[in-house]
């Protein structure tokens, strides 16, 4: 068998590496969410070594504190698994590109980046610092892997067409700094709240020095900003005729937005309960991924032929073509 017949046989089409850049970006929002579960149940200690959970154990004991954090790491491992696969399939992807290969290889400095932080959270008991940048580590790699799923279906080789006036791509990216804002002062809300991240009552985390009740003022001010600001938005393309996927996306991103703000507000008032504050991380989760969708897609990249319109014989990255695509 020569060369290029073995280089043909173990390929990956571009079809089984979407399953392996939408597995890590499934990952990459489950250790965000497993992630505020360890804080939310006090399970911040629960396994107190690093990377095993004893010093001689690996394995947690059956208990509620030990086996969150221990299912955190697992999701790390999931994640350390699935990032090598990808690696190693942007290589043998055909054909092979070279952007998915750098996104590919930033997902795993993200995991490296997250598990040796991780190991620091340990070993300063939780100092609140550490821990506000470990919650932070997550949500910008979960972004990568959101642009390895779009790029890899779509034919960067060809020139975009931008399908929204220039001030409004703009505003998009304006979008995803307030999201970033809004996340960061999440995370000091979190860290300045009542769930410090205890073990069983054993091990009392510290809390930011600031008062709680100022860090979740600005929170709210900027999620409002943020709400104001991507309901105009989706006003401003729905009045400028902009493709009716654009539309839907923006259409679910503002639902997303409105349930979040519900979500922080109901929690608030009820003096933050563990379950509520667990959906709004989901909730914020959902946000993050609806504000990045909603920028990529300002720009028309024609679909690559394997994700092409079944049944339409268009150009797939058209237009028009566009306009009558599923949301995927």
């Amino acid at each position: 068998m020569d060369t290029s017949a073995k280089r043909q046989r173990f390929s990956v089409s571009p079809r089984a590496f979407h399953l392996l850049a939408q597995a890590c970006a499934v990952a990459y929002a489950l250790i965000i969410i497993s992630g505020a579960a360890v804080r939310l149940t006090g399970s911040g200690l629960g396994c107190p070594h690093w990377p095993t959970c004893y010093a001689h154990h690996a394995l947690p004991v059956a208990s509620i504190h030990p086996i969150v954090e221990f299912t955190n790491r697992l999701i790390t491992g999931f994640i350390s698994i699935v990032t090598i696969v990808t690696i190693v399939a942007a290589y043998r992807r055909g054909p092979k590109r070279r952007d998915l290969i750098v996104l590919s290889w930033a997902l795993l400095g993200g995991l490296v980046a997250e598990s040796v932080w991780g190991a620091v959270v340990v070993y300063t008991d939780l100092n609140p610092w550490t821990v506000m940048v470990h919650f932070l580590v997550a949500p910008i790699f979960l972004g990568v892997a959101m642009v390895l799923v779009h790029r890899n279906r779509r034919n960067y080789d060809s020139d975009a067409v931008l399908l929204v006036p220039r001030p409004i791509l703009i505003c998009s990216r304006v979008l995803i700094g307030l999201t970033v804002a809004v996340v960061a002062a999440g995370t000091a809300v979190s860290n300045a709240g009542p769930h410090a991240g205890n073990f069983a009552g054993q091990h009392v985390a510290k809390r930011l020095p600031v008062e709680l009740r100022s860090v979740v003022e600005l929170h709210g001010a900027l999620a409002a900003a943020l709400a104001g600001f991507t309901v105009a938005l989706i006003f401003a393309i729905s009045a400028i005729g902009a493709a009716p996927r654009i539309r839907l996306i923006g259409e679910r991103l503002i639902l997303a937005v409105a349930v979040q703000a519900g979500i922080g507000i109901v929690q608030y008032a009820m003096h933050l309960p563990v379950g509520l504050v667990e959906l709004h991380v989901i909730g914020a989760v959902s946000v993050m991924i609806g504000v990045v969708r909603f920028s990529l897609e300002m720009h028309d990249h024609p679909a690559i032929p394997e994700f092409s319109l079944r049944g339409d014989h268009r150009e797939a990255g058209s237009v028009e073509g566009l306009q009558q695509a599923p949301i995927v």
